[in-house]
């Protein structure tokens, strides 16, 4: 059956096209949109008109991709700048109005458990592993391990989210990095509950371009995860934690939507591989888009 995902992340907008069986599935088109939806409104608990916008613009290239591949099967995930905003239903009404998807508003558990199923079509959880999924409004942990019990943690420390409420030196200095990491472990009530694990599973998104700046190169088709050496990784997220804008704009493996706020993603990586000693980093090409598959 072919089923198309579109997960309205609060910096970016994901599309993904594909033929689904029982037990796997064959990517037909895989497409990302920067749409900063959460810009200009997301800790004013408002999607801002410009933003709003973007989305429209967004949704109608997805629907003329879904149209050309006869896609007819549509599901629209709205996580973090969606759910927490108290003019949502402005964009839900007129996205159901104009292409007639209907973007179901799920919550921070519910998106956490759907990027572990996505993640699960092809890492086995044979070691104690983290899963971390940094968005632009919230940053979701899944602790799996064969036999334990899960353990989901959405917290709302997102890039944007972070961006827009600390006026960030360029670059950041020592001072930012510290109200930075206060603020990360302020929110960090639930993930400190977690159990031991030795494994940091990236799920796509900002680790595809951590991959692709270590190895200067795309990140690799298809479904296996893919093994990052822990020292590359501390080499890249040093050098852009301390880089300038301009730098950043420079370099041909990070993305423009992720030029400004890179820093704070590398930042946070960075607390979380001291925070649980992780001993190996692996990238998966999966997340939540694929995730939905998984329970269509």
């Amino acid at each position: 059956m072919r089923k198309a995902v579109i997960d309205l992340g609060t910096n970016t907008f994901n599309l993904l096209i594909a033929d689904v069986s029982e037990n796997d599935f064959r990517v037909i088109h895989n497409s990302k949109e920067g749409v900063a939806l959460g810009m200009g409104g997301i800790n004013e608990r408002t999607i801002a008109p410009e933003a709003m916008q973007r989305a429209f613009t967004a949704f109608e290239h997805f629907v003329a991709i879904c149209e050309s591949y006869q896609a007819k099967d549509i599901q629209a995930f709205g996580t973090s700048a969606v759910r927490d905003a108290d003019n949502s239903e402005v964009l839900l009404s007129e996205v159901k109005k104009r292409f007639n998807i209907t973007i179901e508003i799920i919550d921070g558990l519910r998106e956490a458990q759907l990027i572990y199923d996505g993640v699960s079509w092809s890492y086995d959880f044979h070691e104690p592993s983290l899963i971390m999924d940094i968005g632009g409004g919230s940053t979701e942990f899944i602790r799996g391990h064969l036999g334990d019990p899960l353990q989901f943690c959405s917290l709302d420390i997102g890039v944007s989210r972070a961006f827009q409420l600390f006026d960030l030196s360029d670059p950041m200095t020592q001072e930012d990095h510290q109200r930075l990491l206060e603020w990360f472990e302020q929110s960090a009530a639930e993930l400190n509950q977690f159990d031991p694990c030795s494994v940091l599973v990236g799920a796509s998104g900002s680790f595809e371009t951590f991959y692709e700046m270590v190895h200067q190169a795309s990140f690799p088709q298809g479904s296996q995860p893919i093994h990052l050496e822990r020292k590359e990784l501390d080499e890249i997220l040093d050098w852009i934690i301390g880089s300038t804008f301009k730098e950043r704009e420079q370099h041909a493996y990070i993305i423009p939507i992720r030029r400004r706020m890179a820093p704070i993603a590398a930042l946070k990586t960075k607390w979380i591989l001291d925070k649980f000693a992780i001993q190996a980093v692996v990238i998966s090409p999966f997340s939540l888009k694929e995730g939905a598959l998984r329970g269509s």
